[in-house]
Parts: C-alpha cells; structure tokens; sequence
C-alpha cells in the first residue's frame, strides 16, 4: 500500500491533517511515544502547555469586581458579586472555573496577571505567531520550544502535540517534535475492515517515509479506540462531541479532554517526553461575550481540573495562555474585540499559587487597551529554567529578564 494512496484514503476519510500523517514528516504513533518508557530521567519535570484560540477575555476570566472602573466599563457584562469565585485583593474568577478556584485555594493555581509584550499586534495570526515564535520585533520560522528541542538533542519524542497538525512553537531550526494526530475517523462508503486493516499495514519494499505513514495510520485507529474508552467512561451529562471546525482562531483539535487524556497516559507510562502542546479554540466572542465565554471556561475548567488532580505529585505543570485579551470596554453587542495583555495560568508540582504580576490599570490605559506588566519572556524563561531545566537565554534569543516567585 503505497504512501499516496493512504494520503487519498486519509482525506476522503475526513480524518484531521490528514497531509500530514501521509507524509509521514512530523507525525509518530502513539506506541512510538510510549516506546521511550524507562529512557526519562525520574526526577524530570513535564510542561504541559495549553492554548486558547481566539484571544480569551482576561477580564471576564480575573474579573477585578473591587474596581468600580470595571463596571462602568463593562455594564452588560458584569456578575452579580455573589455569582463569583473570590480570590484576594478585590479579584475573583469567572463562575466557569470552579475546579481551578478549589486549586488556587489548595495552593496549585498561580495567575499571573498583564502578561504581554511591546507594541502588541490585534491579529490573531500574527500575535500568536509572536507567542510562539517568543520574538515580537520580528517572528521568526522557529518556535520556542522548537528552539529548546534543538539543544535538547532533537528528539521529536521530547515534545509532543495531540494537536491536528505540528504547532509552528514545536518547530525548531534544526530538529521539530512530533504530533500525534487524534482526528475522527469516518470510512467511505464501500470499505471493509479488511481494506483499513491493510492501510495500517507497511508493505515489504516500502520506504521508511512510507512505513512510517502506515504506523501512523493504525496507531490513529488505536488512538480512536482510546478515545472511546473514554468517552463511555465519561459522566453522563459529558455533551462535549468536539470543537468548532478549524478557523483561523482554532478549533478543529479533539476536545480537550481527550487531548489531555492522552497526555495523562503518557506520563503515567513514563514516557521521555518533557513537553506536550494541547489546545482549545473558540475564544473569539465579538458578541453576547458574557455567557459564551463562561461556557467556553466551563469545557476548559473541568478537564483541567481533573487533569491536574490526577497529575499531583509526578513534577508536571500546565501553563494556559491565549494570543491577546480583549478590549478593557464592552463594544455595542456586549461582547469585546480584540484587546493586549491578559493573564496567563500556571498550575502543577512546584507551583506557588496566588496572585502574581502587577494589575494592568483600567483607566490609564493604551488606546483603549491594557498596558502590560509581565513580559511573556519572563514566563516562558522561568518555565526553561524552573519546569525542563534550561538556559532561558539561549532559547530566548539573549533575553534576560525572568519571573520568580512562581515557579520551583
């Protein structure tokens, strides 16, 4: 069975980056991942990082209700104070996130506020590719974590994503990690079991490139039976059937549960991976933000938590971000358009929870937007230093600034 046919059955198949899997570049197995059981070092820590598409409204997410400049801001989006999940000094978190606030009170949950980076752009492309890419004067080919990966041995099985389709943060100069597709698969009408069968199979003769594509395309198949496993394992009011198809603000990834699941697997497999990129998209709500977003939260809080639970004590921490934040006023269909600096969670094994970073003022604002604080640099240099154990500098192009206090 030669590579090109599996790339056309791939693609009437319907199944998520499908180009990618027949290609056989980036893409590996899940046995593959789960081969380097024994090779990890026992006192290794995991990064777990979780993107948000769509620029997350920071502002409804650590809502500071003690700020009467938030309400006069904002009068159709705002909770009652009973509604909320108090924190300290004036703040609290979207009544979305109920399993993060029973963290944060545990100790677990640190949120960093007004992360971000000079002279932001409004684009979700072009913002994400500068948190990605960690570069904002000029985003490079190369991803930050890619760029760790190169000094790590380049490995792709050091960094993996359960993403449709390699991350541009997972690609290095010199080396890009693997993902490990977990798309839906529906077969054409007229195939048999005995013609699927055949597709996972690596025919003699076959290029490495080709035997590769057939692994891959069987281990989908296993991934989809794991999936089902947790699917029916799942409580019964578990509605989430997957996200939003892809847009150029995310989607199109299994539900985050099901990305997080297989990263739990892996680590309790004790694989040498150090880093695994999952995400989230739908975050984009120009309109009727309030509640749209609280149910957005609510599929992120609730795999999240569990994740986290399940987790303790075996060194991983999850770091949450998004491109942007919104806008710090209400536009006039009670949503928010695209804003600057927003908050970035990190949650885990050493982490010191609270809050942490200057508040953005609401009033003394950028063009109607919140200036940051918090140099992402700095998160991502103590995430290098504190979580996988490297040279911040030397992944961050020279940057030397660094958040502490969160992170040990």
């Amino acid at each position: 069975m030669d590579a090109i046919t599996r790339r056309k059955f791939l693609v009437t198949s319907g199944v998520t980056g499908a180009a990618a899997l027949a290609a056989g570049a980036t893409a590996f197995g899940l046995r593959d991942i789960l081969a380097t059981a024994g090779e990890r070092d026992p006192g290794a820590k995991t990064l777990v990082l979780v993107t948000l598409y769509g620029g997350n409204d920071g502002l409804n997410t650590l809502i500071p209700y003690g700020d009467p400049a938030y309400a006069a801001a904002r009068p159709g989006m705002t909770y009652e104070p009973e509604a909320l999940l108090p924190l300290d000094d004036g703040f609290a978190l979207n009544p979305g996130l109920p399993g993060l606030h029973k963290l944060y009170h545990a100790g677990g949950l640190a949120v960093v506020r007004g992360v971000g980076y000079p002279k932001p752009n409004r684009s979700h492309f072009q913002s994400m590719d500068i948190w990605q890419s960690a570069q904002p004067d000029r985003p490079g080919t190369t991803g930050w974590l890619g760029r760790w990966l190169d000094t790590a041995g380049g490995d792709p099985r050091l960094a993996v994503s359960f993403e449709p389709v390699l991350p541009p943060l997972l690609a290095g100069a010199t080396s890009a990690g693997a993902t490990v597709p977990g798309g839906t698969l529906s077969l054409p009408g007229g195939v048999d079991p005995a013609v699927v069968a055949g597709l996972g199979t690596a025919a003699p003769g076959e290029s490495p490139a080709q035997a590769r594509a057939a692994t891959c395309f069987a281990d989908l198949m296993r991934i989809q039976d794991l999936m089902k496993e947790i699917r029916e394992g799942a409580p019964d009011d578990d509605t989430d059937d997957g996200e939003a198809p892809a847009t150029a603000t995310g989607g199109a990834a299994p539900p985050l549960d099901r990305q997080l699941a297989l990263v739990a697997r892996s680590i309790e497999a004790g694989a040498a991976t150090r880093v695994y990129s999952v995400s989230m998209g739908g975050f984009d709500l120009h309109a009727d933000g309030k509640e749209a977003q609280q149910a957005q939260l609510e599929r992120l809080d609730k795999p999240l938590a569990a994740f986290a639970e399940r987790m303790a004590g075996q060194g991983v921490v999850v770091a949450v971000y998004s491109e942007f934040g919104r806008r710090v006023h209400a536009n006039a269909s009670d949503g928010t358009d695209h804003g600057t600096a927003s908050d970035v969670l990190l949650l885990g094994d050493g982490v010191h929870g609270g809050l942490h970073g200057e508040a953005p003022s609401l009033t003394d604002l950028d063009d109607g937007d919140l200036k940051y604080t918090v140099d992402f640099r700095d998160v991502y240099a103590a995430l290098l230093a504190d979580v996988l154990g490297a040279d911040p500098q030397r992944t961050l192009d020279g940057w030397k600034g660094r958040l502490t206090g969160v992170l040990t």
